[in-house]
């Protein structure tokens, strides 16, 4: 029978196959092959012993959070407590650019922001949906429902950002722990303690523990020069170009006319520099 991995707990895989559930444990020779079955990935099993067979290739699986089989990455984005990290965003973009997933940001927390404060938001927002990324809110569900139909999608960014309230608000019935934030660290607690993909209405979508730190490094910087779609849309004079110290490079000259976003392109140039 062929199923989907949808929670792991210790050494146990809850595996779905149509509307049934099978508690299924991982057979040895996966191991000897080092493969780890992780949440999303599509396994044959044996139902009548509790066995995964096979793991089926994946077509795509991150690191951080573990996870396979994607189609979206939605970066819970906390405007304030904690506050925005442009830095963490952009880098969560890439990563999830790399690796073939379709980056959405949902920002939350609108509520603490001043008015001048949402004005900037909305520039941003603004921007992001100009170079094709969709922004949403944890207000507006209905729209963010409808990008997720039919589709696998998983929540990720920092701690406290609202992923576990996010998801108790598409589906009341969840009712996922939630943490408050610590006043003393200035993020939120992890209430999530594992990876578990939800069926919810026509979709699937993974919750998993918060983090604040992507290893950028595990990328060549050809990778992260082309997980910014923007810089594509400038010609430079030599095809190799970095966007550095390049003479004639036509990204410098558009973050100069200001069609690039100023925090966008330092980002960037963090990135590949590695500071």
């Amino acid at each position: 029978m062929q199923g989907k991995i949808i929670k792991i707990i210790s050494n146990l895989y809850t595996v779905s196959v149509g509307n049934d559930l099978y508690e299924c444990h991982a057979r040895g020779k996966f191991r000897k092959d080092n493969l780890t079955p992780i949440v999303g990935d599509r396994c044959i099993i044996d139902a009548d012993n509790n066995y995964i067979l096979e793991i089926l290739p994946r077509t795509n699986y991150l690191n951080r959070p573990l996870v396979a089989n994607i189609d979206i990455a939605i970066i819970v984005t906390s405007l304030k407590e904690p506050d925005l990290s442009l830095n963490l965003l952009d880098k969560m973009i890439s990563v999830i650019t790399i690796n073939k997933i379709t980056p959405i940001i949902c920002f939350t927390k609108l509520d603490l922001l001043t008015q001048d404060e949402q004005k900037e938001i909305k520039n941003l927002t603004n921007y992001y949906q100009k170079i094709g990324i969709k922004v949403f809110d944890n207000i507006h569900l209905d729209k963010l429902k409808a990008s997720l139909k039919n589709k696998v999608s998983v929540l990720t960014g920092q701690t406290g950002a609202g992923k576990s309230s996010l998801l108790n608000k598409i589906d009341p019935k969840l009712k996922l722990k939630t943490g408050e934030i610590s006043k003393a660290l200035g993020r939120g607690r992890h209430t999530t303690r594992h990876v578990e993909l939800y069926k919810i209405q026509d979709f699937y979508i993974v919750d998993t523990p918060g983090f604040s730190a992507l290893d950028i490094n595990a990328y060549t910087n050809e990778q992260i020069k082309d997980s910014f779609v923007e810089f594509k849309n400038f010609n430079c004079k030599f095809r190799n170009c970095m966007h550095l110290k390049e003479k004639e490079c036509a990204v410098k000259d558009a973050l100069i006319n200001q069609e690039i976003l100023e925090s966008r392109y330092n980002n960037y140039q963090n990135f590949v520099t590695r500071k």
